[in-house]
């Protein structure tokens, strides 16, 4: 007799363990899209659209980038979803039962037709979050230095992200 493993299990194991430090940038996801097995679309409703702030449509695309190694007491997952000129690395929290405990946009790509705002984070060891940001005209491309920011963000004990 098999045993059958849970839905949230199954979700889990598409996204290979890490180790900290990891760094996300603009073009990440593309290895990532190489090397990870795509998400089931029972598995993006369940433990992701489900979740999200922000609704899906047909275009929406979400990648598995990779699940935190050596957590305990909840896991900690990072997803690329895309949209149009939205592309978000999205990390997302759960409890060990596959509920969600928190998630935070970390790094990514938007426009608002004016400016293209790009975000590159690094995950480090100790779980704090560093995100670095940058805006450009959307028409001409030109780098704008006074949109640049810098922000912390922690990924607590409990699973919940916090602004450091």
């Amino acid at each position: 007799m098999s045993k059958q493993i849970s839905p949230f299990t199954a979700f889990l194991n598409i996204f290979p363990e890490v180790e900290l430090p990891i760094s996300l940038g603009e073009n990440t996801h593309m290895e990532f899209s190489r090397r990870n097995d795509p998400i089931p679309g029972d598995l993006i409703q369940a433990f992701i659209v489900a979740n999200e702030k922000v609704p899906s449509d047909e275009f929406t695309e979400h990648i598995a980038c990779f699940r935190v190694a050596n957590l305990k007491d909840f896991q900690a997952v990072v997803y690329w979803r895309a949209g149009l000129m939205d592309y978000r690395y999205i990390l997302a929290t759960f409890d060990r039962k596959g509920v969600q405990i928190d998630s935070r946009v970390i790094a990514g790509m938007f426009s608002d037709g004016e400016k293209v705002t790009t975000s590159v984070a690094t995950i480090d060891k100790d779980w704090g979050i560093s995100v670095a940001s940058g805006q450009s005209d959307a028409v001409t491309g030109v780098f704008d230095p006074e949109g640049n920011t810098l922000f912390s963000l922690e990924i607590m004990p409990d699973g919940t992200i916090e602004n450091e």
